[in-house]
């Protein structure tokens, strides 16, 4: 026999699982971890996963976000930049240093890059 939990415990259950806590927030499962800031959070942490995802000689990368959404990003040939596969916002893509520095709206991601020093430009 199974008991059944009137709706208002149940909101209170799940509000109870939500709770904010002074613990550290989540960081996406994945083997290949960036710097981000998602959702206008001002400080970039280790907390978003990289999936690489290559068809028909195109490389995706799939930004896995900790509260469990993702962006994904084209990588132009040769890694010249990147540019969104699901926004209708163009990213602002800027180098700094050894890293893509790539804002999409209110989210913010540091890849790393390899700057090619004798490239056109």
């Amino acid at each position: 026999m199974t008991a059944k939990l009137p709706p208002l415990a149940c909101a209170v259950l799940l509000l109870a699982a939500c709770s904010r806590s002074d613990e550290p927030a989540p960081v996406a499962v994945a083997l290949e971890h960036i710097d981000c800031a998602v959702g206008g959070e001002p400080e970039l942490k280790p907390a978003c996963s990289v999936e690489r995802v290559e068809k028909d000689g195109a490389l995706t990368l799939v930004v896995h976000h900790p509260d469990g959404g993702y962006r994904r990003f084209a990588v132009a040939k040769g890694g010249a930049g990147v540019t969104t596969k699901d926004s209708a916002t163009p990213p602002k893509v800027r180098v700094a240093g050894d890293r893509l520095d790539v804002t999409v709206g209110t989210d913010r991601y540091l890849f790393p890059a390899t700057v090619k020093h004798d490239a056109p430009r």
